[in-house]
């Protein structure tokens, strides 16, 4: 009777370690999964009336294109990668510089736009404390929201409106703006967009925003819009 018993805990506990294995693999992006687009929901994906650099291609495909090239790069994470010139190189990088690349790849300079707008307005950028440092700024989250509240269209943070997400999106989160990222044309079976970002995850374009926002909760959601 104890051997039987035993043997049952054993199958039991073989069966639970399983199933979290399975499941840590599945947050990691390990487990393949079918990817769907905006149109298997009935969505119209948005495109942008302007093409910047002139590729034939629209800024919002643009930004969402150079973001998934960094994520293919997959640079290494490190946090404090301080760098005169500001720019680190294409090896490395953090969240932020994800947003740059994938501006850089639309054809705008985002560190240029930035440091001229701190220039011009530093007491509404609080993060840089009233001394503004053009190596790091563009490169600051908090920094980032600023911008694009005041620069991009302001859209929703409720992940399920689902309509109101398009690829090209940049959204922040954290009550303290403490990430961020570049939402993809993929989704998933809900339709829930997946999103491109670097916290030194393996896989840098993923189904993460249900899971994430229960951690750190949509604290901004913005779409560069030029025309807008």
């Amino acid at each position: 009777m104890l051997k039987k018993t035993l043997r049952c805990l054993i199958v039991i506990m073989t069966v639970i370690l399983l199933i979290i294995i399975f499941e840590i693999l599945n947050i990691l992006g390990y487990i393949p999964k079918k990817a769907y687009s905006a149109e298997d929901f009935n969505i119209v994906s948005v495109k942008s009336e302007y093409d910047k650099n002139l590729n034939g291609i629209d800024d919002f495909t643009d930004i969402m294109l150079g973001a998934r090239k960094d994520a293919l790069n997959k640079p290494k994470y490190e946090a404090n990668s301080y760098t005169v010139g500001g720019y680190p190189s294409d090896n490395i990088g953090v969240c932020t510089d994800v947003i740059w690349r994938a501006f850089q790849n639309a054809g705008y300079n985002l560190k240029d736009l930035i440091d001229e707008d701190i220039k011009n307005n530093v007491s509404l950028y609080p993060a840089t404390n009233g001394n503004p440092d053009p190596n790091i700024d563009f490169r600051r989250v908090r920094n980032l929201k600023v911008f694009f509240e005041r620069y991009a269209t302001v859209l929703t943070n409720d992940i399920y409106k689902i309509e109101q997400w398009q690829a090209g999106d940049i959204v922040i989160f954290g009550n303290d703006d403490s990430h961020i990222g570049i939402i993809s044309d993929k989704r998933n079976k809900k339709g829930i967009p997946y999103l491109i970002h670097n916290s030194g995850q393996p896989k840098r374009e993923e189904d993460i925003l249900e899971l994430l926002i229960q951690f750190k909760p949509v604290n901004g959601h913005y779409r560069w819009d030029q025309g807008r």
